[in-house]
C-alpha cells in the first residue's frame, strides 16, 4: 500500500507540473497574493470569486487553481499588517503585534523576510501533515466528540491571560466582552433576539471583518495621522540586508517554526477553528515557551515568525476533515466542497482510495503554491517595504478608502461601516487606556463555537460530559494557562508591595474600566428576562468579566503598585505620537475621525464608489496637503481599482444612495 501511495504521489506531481495545470496554479497564486494584500478580503471571498471559472477546467487544474489561491492569501496579508498595522485578513492580526513595530523601527524588510520564510516552511509543513495524516488521524477525528471540542476551545480561550501582558484581568475582561459580542443576534436554542436593539442588521450577529478592521486598523491609522509621518518615520528602511536577516531569523528559530507549523496544522484540522484563532494561539504559545519575551509586542521577530508559520500551515490542516469526511475545516473549505460537486467528486473514503491521484495533487498544489507565493513575495518585498517611506498624506487616504470598501464585505450592509467606525473608536480608546485588544477578538471568534458545543454536550450527555478524560485534561491545561500569568505577576514583587494600600485616587486610565463595568451590569439586567437557554451562557460570561474588571479596578484605586492593574502598555504597538501634548493629540485624532465620518455621510448621500473618489481627493488635498492634480489622479486610480474588483468581478450589491432615491434616473450611474 505504501508503494502504491508513493506511486500515486509521484504521478500527481507529474500531473501538476504539466504546463497548463501549472499555469492554472500560478494564476491562482497571483490572484491570492493580490487578495491577501487588500484589507477585508480573504480566502472565502477568493474561493467564491474563482469558483465559477473552474467549470471548464479538469479537476487537477481546477483544484490547483483554487488551492493555489487559498494557500497564499495568508502569505501576502503580511504586507498591510507590517506596513500599516492593518490585517490584510483576520488571520494576520497577531502579526501586527511585532511586525508593525519593526516597520516603525525601519526593519520592514527584516519582518518580510522572516514572515515569508516562516510562511513557506509552515505551508510545507501543512502539506506534509496532510500527506501523512489522513489515514492516521481518521480514527482520532472520529473519536473527538462535542465535549472534547468544547474543552479544546476553552483551552484556546485560556491563552488570553498570556496575550494580556501585564494586565491579565483586563485581558480576561476583554475576552468576556468578545464572547458577549459573539452572542449578539438570534439565539440558536430558543430564537430569542439578544441585544439586537430592534435592528434587523444585528439579527445575524456582528460581522467579523469590520469588527477586526475597526479594532486593529483604524487605531493605527489614527496614530499615523496624528504623528503625521510615514510608517518608518525618519528611519531609513533597510530592505535588502534586512530581508536576508529576516530569512536567517526564521531559519535560526527553526524549532519555533516547526512547533507553530504543526500547531497550526493540527488546529486547522478541527472544524470551526479558523485563522482568526490559530494565529493568536501560536503567538501565545511562542510567548509562553520562548525565553526572553520581554520585547514581544515591541518588535520581536519571533512574534512575526510564530503566527505566520501557523497561519499557512492551517490550510493543509483544514483540508484533512474536508477530504476525509466531507466536513469543511473552514469557511473557504466549505466553498471548496462546491468545487468537488461541480466535478462529480464526493469527499470521503472513496476520495482517499479511488481518487488518490486527485488527493495527492491537492497536497502538491499546497506545497507548490507556498513555494511560488513566498518566492514572489521575497523578490518584491524590497519594493513593498518602500511603501513605508511614502508620505502619510498620500498613503493614508488610499489605505483608508480601501478599508471602508473592504469592511463593507462583512455583510454588505450600511451597518458594516457603523461597526467599523464604532469599533475603531473603541480600539483607539483601548490602545490609549492600555487595554489589550487581542483577547477581545479571540473571545469573539470562539463565543459562538463554545456556546454551540456546550448545548450539544449538555443535550447529549447531560452533565456527565464533564468527567470525560479529554475534557478533564484540557480543562486542567486551561486552569494552568490562566493561573500562570496571574501568579507570575505576584512573583514579580514582594507581597507587601502588592497590597500596599493608599488613599483612593482616580486616574484617566480608569475611565474605560468604569465604562466596561456599566456595560456589563446593563447586559446582566437586560438578559435577566430571557429564557434560561438564551441567558445562561451570556450571564455566566458577564458575571465573570464583571468580577475580573471589578478586582482590577479596586486594585487600581486602592493600591499603590498593583501588578494586576499595571498602567503600562501591554504587548501592544508603541504610541507613535507620545511626544505630543495631550490636547493636540486629541484634536488631531478628532479631526481624522471626523474625516472617517465624512466618508460615511458621503456614502449615504452619493453611494460608496462615487464617495470613495470624492473622499480620497478631498482628504488627500486638504488634510494630506497634496496638490489637487495629484489628489484627483490618485483618487481616479483607487476608484477605478475598486470598481473593477468589487463591482465588475465580485458583483457587490451596492446599497442605494439618497441621491439615487431622490433621482431614480441617476441610480445606474451611482454604484
Amino acid at each position: 500500500m505504501e508503494a502504491s501511495a508513493f506511486e500515486f504521489a509521484m504521478s500527481a506531481l507529474g500531473i501538476m507540473l504539466e504546463p497548463t495545470r501549472l499555469m492554472a496554479l500560478s494564476s491562482g497564486v497571483l490572484i491570492g497574493l493580490m487578495i491577501g494584500v487588500i484589507p477585508g478580503l480573504g480566502g472565502v471571498v477568493g474561493m467564491a470569486l474563482l469558483l465559477p471559472f473552474t467549470y471548464e477546467m479538469d479537476p487537477f487544474a481546477a483544484f490547483g487553481f483554487l488551492i493555489g489561491m487559498g494557500s497564499v492569501t495568508t502569505t501576502s496579508d503580511t504586507v498591510p499588517a507590517v506596513l500599516f498595522g492593518v490585517p490584510g485578513t483576520v488571520g494576520a492580526a497577531a502579526t501586527i503585534m511585532d511586525g508593525y513595530p519593526l516597520a516603525q523601527q525601519g526593519q520592514a524588510g527584516r519582518a518580510f523576510g522572516a514572515a515569508y520564510t516562516a510562511s513557506l516552511l509552515g505551508g510545507l509543513a501543512g502539506a506534509f501533515l496532510l500527506a501523512i495524516s489522513i489515514p492516521i488521524l481518521r480514527p482520532i477525528i472520529l473519536y473527538l466528540q462535542s465535549p472534547d471540542l468544547l474543552a479544546i476551545c476553552v483551552f484556546a480561550l485560556s491563552t488570553v491571560a498570556t496575550l494580556s501582558g501585564k494586565a491579565p484581568l483586563k485581558g480576561m475582561t476583554a475576552a468576556g466582552l468578545g464572547l458577549l459580542l459573539a452572542m449578539i443576534g438570534s439565539d440558536p436554542q430558543s430564537g430569542t433576539l439578544r441585544w439586537t436593539f430592534d435592528a434587523l442588521y444585528l439579527w445575524d450577529g456582528v460581522p467579523l471583518v469590520p469588527l477586526t478592521l475597526g479594532l486593529f486598523a483604524i487605531p493605527e491609522l489614527i496614530d499615523m495621522a496624528v504623528a503625521r509621518r510615514s510608517i518608518a518615520g525618519d528611519i531609513k528602511l533597510d530592505t535588502r540586508r534586512g530581508q536576508l536577516d529576516g530569512v536567517r531569523d526564521a531559519l535560526k528559530n527553526w524549532w519555533l517554526v516547526l512547533r507553530c507549523s504543526w500547531l497550526g496544522a493540527a488546529l486547522g484540522s478541527i472544524p470551526g477553528l479558523g485563522s482568526a484563532v490559530i494565529d493568536w494561539i501560536a503567538y501565545g504559545h511562542a510567548m509562553k515557551t520562548e525565553k526572553h519575551t520581554e520585547n514581544f509586542g515591541k518588535g520581536d521577530i519571533r512574534g512575526v515568525i510564530a503566527p505566520e508559520s501557523a497561519a499557512n500551515a492551517k490550510e493543509g490542516g483544514s483540508l484533512v476533515p474536508t477530504l476525509a469526511f466531507g466536513v469543511p475545516g473552514s469557511a473557504s473549505m466549505a466553498i471548496l466542497l462546491g468545487a468537488f460537486t461541480i466535478h462529480g467528486l464526493v469527499p470521503g473514503p472513496r476520495l482517499l482510495t479511488d481518487h488518490l491521484d486527485i488527493t495527492y495533487s491537492i497536497v502538491w498544489s499546497i506545497a507548490l503554491a507556498n513555494v511560488l507565493g513566498a518566492g514572489l513575495c521575497l523578490v518584491f518585498s524590497n519594493q513593498l517595504a518602500r511603501v513605508a517611506m511614502v508620505r502619510i498624506g498620500t498613503l493614508l487616504p488610499l489605505v483608508l478608502g480601501i478599508i471602508f470598501i473592504g469592511a463593507f464585505q462583512g455583510s454588505r450592509q450600511w451597518g458594516d461601516l457603523y461597526v467599523l467606525l464604532g469599533f475603531g473608536a473603541l480600539g483607539w480608546v483601548m490602545k490609549r487606556q492600555h487595554w489589550p485588544r487581542p483577547p477581545l477578538i479571540l473571545g469573539f471568534v470562539l463565543g459562538g463555537i463554545i456556546e454551540r458545543y456546550l448545548f450539544i454536550s449538555i443535550g447529549r450527555y447531560d452533565w456527565a460530559w464533564l468527567t470525560q478524560p479529554l475534557v478533564l485534561i484540557f480543562f486542567a491545561l486551561a486552569v494552568v494557562s490562566l493561573a500562570g500569568p496571574l501568579l507570575g505577576q505576584f512573583r514579580m514583587r514582594p507581597v507587601h508591595e502588592v497590597f500596599e494600600f493608599k488613599a483612593p485616587s482616580f486616574a484617566t486610565s480608569m475611565i474605560l474600566s468604569i465604562a466596561v463595568v456599566s456595560v456589563l451590569v446593563a447586559a446582566i439586567i437586560v438578559s435577566a428576562d430571557w429564557p434560561f437557554d438564551a441567558r445562561i451562557v451570556p450571564q455566566v460570561v458577564a458575571y465573570t468579566a464583571l468580577a475580573c474588571i471589578s478586582v482590577s479596578l479596586l486594585f487600581e484605586i486602592f493600591t499603590a503598585r498593583s501588578p494586576l492593574a499595571e498602567a503600562t502598555a501591554q504587548r501592544d504597538v508603541p504610541l507613535a505620537d507620545a511626544t505630543l501634548e495631550p490636547r493636540e493629540r486629541c484634536r488631531r485624532s478628532a479631526v481624522f475621525f471626523l474625516w472617517c465620518c465624512g466618508y460615511l455621510v458621503l456614502a449615504l448621500l452619493l453611494g460608496m464608489l462615487p464617495s470613495l473618489f470624492v473622499f480620497v481627493a478631498l482628504c488627500m488635498h486638504f488634510w494630506g496637503r497634496e496638490s489637487m492634480m495629484r489628489s484627483v489622479l490618485l483618487a481616479v486610480c483607487i476608484t477605478a481599482f475598486a470598481w473593477i474588483l468589487f463591482d465588475r468581478f465580485l458583483a457587490v450589491p451596492w446599497p442605494q444612495s439618497l441621491i439615487g432615491t431622490w433621482f431614480p434616473a441617476l441610480q445606474p450611474y451611482l454604484p
